[in-house]
């Protein structure tokens, strides 16, 4: 008995005794992070065009900014400016057809022209649209959430598909 107990104290030192291998420190680069960057962006233009394809009836326009847009109604009157209250009606969904959010029936969403908190491509759409017109915007991540998602019910990373009506201008 004694002998087991001989041995196991034995391993036991020899065990502690065991040099353990350092921890390799993870090295991350500027490169990496610009390549991440650019497999990101290449991959949602894979997604959206996939998209686009099965939305082949959308006249579809792209901004300098990777903004797509499609005005399917004409409105008859002035074009968004910066700094109006525009009165919207939007239905703002995933690339997979979810829907994350929807304005309340008979209800109207208020925002100021570039000087609210509302996505950077709703922004940019909005002063393309005339009053009482509608489009269909297609927001890549970084005009939308971004790496963040809302933290609700827009995940990271995601493309926005969003329907939107500018009913008012003032």
């Amino acid at each position: 008995m004694k002998s087991i107990y001989s041995l196991a104290f034995l391993l036991l030192l020899i065990s502690c005794g065991e040099e353990k291998e350092p921890k390799k420190e993870l090295k991350w680069t500027k490169e990496q992070s610009t390549q991440l960057n650019k497999d990101i962006i290449e991959e949602e233009k894979i997604q959206i065009k996939l998209f686009l394809a099965h939305h082949s009836d959308w006249k579809v326009e792209e901004t300098g900014t990777g903004l797509r847009h499609y005005v399917y109604e004409n409105g008859e009157g002035e074009l968004a400016k910066v700094g109006q209250k525009a009165y919207v009606q939007l239905k703002v969904e995933l690339l997979d057809g979810t829907v994350c959010y929807t304005t309340e029936k008979n209800m109207e969403d208020i925002f100021v022209v570039d000087k609210s908190d509302i996505e950077t491509g709703i922004q940019e759409g909005i002063k393309l649209m005339r009053e009482g017109g509608r489009a269909k915007l297609i927001i890549p991540a970084h005009l939308a959430h971004g790496i963040t998602g809302d933290l609700d019910k827009i995940p990271p990373l995601a493309t926005l598909v969003v329907d939107i009506q500018l009913n008012k201008l003032m």
